[in-house]
């Protein structure tokens, strides 16, 4: 026997299984089980737009499949739930009953959905994110303050640190990191890219010149920034081969914060990523032979993490906070710091400035 019969035959249609009649089978059969909320939904779509061909047009899907995930309804219910006609579609008095039913299903569903929201709205207890001290002491500490506002509940344990931290052993939940994750095991995911170049404060040219060229820079003050990053010391000794530090140098650290200060307030010459200018100080970036550098920014996390929601609410901040829409220093394209409002007149810079209390160059 046929699965179905010709539509014409209306309440005499067979089912798949055993060639029962729809009423017949209600009352023989046990259903396999609830029917799926979204064959409900579509089903109330159906009947207040009138036809499939308007209901699929404003739910972006084709007729085909609104006729499927209706008949599944029917068929899963064993009622007759919708005619068709020339016209469009018309309620059985069974279906009535059944659809005044799904109105009330979606509305708790609504309720249900704002419940959850107003829930996540007050998360608590406490997520730990630890960070490279750069990027915690002047990128993320600052924007901080937006998202203990809206999450007023969540203890946020920032750790800022020259070594990444180790998320698989629980050291963090979530990490900011500027060097590749190789864990396996491990959810990554690359939030942007800092681009470096040379510079240098106004009272430092002032008072010692701007320098031409990079070869120029020997007859400088150069600040560097020590750490175990072999890209920096290999961006060293390309910049400047076979000059030993201690002849070059006039102050190394191993801290951002430190090597940023220290160059802004006139030390020396040194890299630094291209908003630095932006957050604090009157920077001067120093075009030297077009050079700079780049790191890529990774955000690591347990698989796991993302089913806690406070875990989950602060990666999606995270994420949001190095949007290279949003910030395009982080983009993967060099963008030149006195480019940024020329390339970019629509940025809202004033968003930046609230949480930084910076001086334009």
């Amino acid at each position: 026997m046929k699965n179905h019969t010709d539509s014409t035959r209306g309440d005499m249609q067979f089912t798949e299984e055993r060639g029962v009649l729809y009423g017949e089978r209600a009352l023989q059969t046990a259903r396999k089980g609830a029917p799926d909320w979204e064959s409900i939904h579509i089903s109330l779509e159906v009947i207040r737009k009138g036809s499939f061909r308007a209901a699929a047009e404003h739910l972006g899907t084709s007729i085909n499949v609104l006729r499927r995930r209706v008949d599944e309804l029917e068929r899963s219910l064993g009622i007759k739930l919708l005619t068709r006609h020339v016209d469009g579609v018309r309620v059985t008095s069974e279906g009535e009953k059944i659809f005044e039913a799904a109105k009330k299903m979606e509305i708790a569903s609504y309720e249900l959905v704002k419940a959850g929201e107003q829930t996540n709205i007050h998360l608590s207890g406490e997520v730990r994110l630890a960070v490279t001290e750069g990027l915690g002491t002047f990128w993320i500490a600052p924007w901080l303050v937006e998202f203990q506002r809206a999450n007023p509940k969540l203890l946020v344990d920032l750790h800022c640190a020259m070594k990444s931290a180790d998320v698989l052993r629980m050291e963090a939940d979530v990490a900011i990191q500027i060097t590749r994750p190789t864990a396996p095991d491990l959810r990554m995911v690359k939030l942007g890219r800092l681009h470096f170049m040379f510079f240098a404060s106004p009272s430092y040219i002032e008072t010692f010149g701007r320098p031409k060229n990079v070869s120029d820079l020997i007859n400088h003050r150069i600040l560097l920034q020590s750490d175990d990053n072999v890209q920096w010391r290999e961006a060293y000794n390309r910049l400047f081969p076979g000059i030993p530090a201690s002849d070059l140098v006039s102050l190394r650290t191993n801290v951002s914060s430190a090597n940023y200060w220290s160059i802004a307030k006139g030390g020396g010459i040194g890299i630094l990523p291209t908003y630095a200018q932006w957050i604090g100080a009157p920077l001067v970036p120093l075009d030297l032979d077009a050079i700079h550098e780049h790191i890529d920014i990774w955000m690591t996390y347990h698989p796991d993490a993302k089913n806690i929601p406070r875990v989950a609410r602060l990666i999606e901040w995270v994420i949001q906070s190095f949007s290279p829409e949003k910030f395009p220093w982080f983009r993967d394209e060099f963008v030149h710091p006195l480019k940024l409002m020329e390339h970019y007149p629509s940025y809202a810079l004033p968003g930046l400035s609230s949480a930084f209390p910076h001086r334009r160059p």
